[in-house]
């Protein structure tokens, strides 16, 4: 499990910018105005983390049941609430109902785990799914262009055996992309760049976190 601290935010789209010795650094844009909700504590919970609420929601879209969980800690109310696990001493740093300041959870060139649901594209054939090369085209080819050929056998073992690559849903899963790197923290903004893709469409909500498979949570040594 990755416990290294994060935020959460909204994609806003992509974008590029020029760096210092003239190379593009093409990015997405993560709106990441997290606020502390909430705190999960050793002692009262068994394990450490942070409660972050992103957008502002008005109290007649929530249940009752939610109201009174933001009014007992003092917390604004937020449209989506995400926890994330983090050490006891980081959780420690941060007041609920104040924002999470960017400088003080990432720093520009670490590394970091982008989390988030990819778009949806329904249900998909093979050729899209799976990206099969298909039939061929020519010598009288009826139907079969983008079929995904045989699945089985007749005789042994006279059945279809499990998780062969067929149509079906595609998208619309949560997907992780490890190893990106923060190009740019704007913090008074709120706004963090990260080099590359990032995964879901625009207006998407992520999950940004230190990266798992690096030291110090990709952070420079």
């Amino acid at each position: 499990m990755n416990s290294n601290p994060g935020t959460f935010g909204k994609k806003i789209g992509m974008t590029q910018f020029f760096r210092a010795d003239g190379s593009v650094a093409r990015c997405s844009v993560v709106d990441a105005n997290a606020v502390v909700v909430g705190k999960r504590t050793m002692e009262r919970d068994g394990y450490s983390a942070l409660v972050l609420g992103y957008g502002d929601a008005k109290e007649k879209h929530l249940s009752k049941a939610v109201v009174t969980s933001f009014k007992k800690v003092g917390a604004p109310l937020k449209k989506k609430v995400r926890e994330l696990r983090c050490p006891p001493e980081f959780a420690a740093k941060f007041e609920i109902g104040a924002k999470l300041p960017l400088k003080e959870v990432f720093e520009e060139g670490q590394f970091v785990d982008v989390q988030g649901t990819t778009r949806g594209r329904g249900f998909s054939g093979v050729v899209r799914r799976w990206s099969f090369a298909g039939f061929v085209q020519t010598h009288g080819t009826h139907e079969y262009r983008r079929h995904g050929g045989s699945i089985g056998t007749n005789m042994t073992p006279g059945r279809t055996l499990p998780n062969l690559k067929m149509p079906g849903q595609y998208g619309n899963e949560t997907v992780s992309v490890l190893n990106l790197k923060i190009a740019r923290i704007m913090n008074e903004e709120g706004i963090l760049l990260i080099e590359g893709g990032i995964p879901g469409a625009r207006h998407g909500f992520v999950i940004v976190r230190g990266a798992v498979k690096k030291k110090n949570g990709g952070k420079k040594a």
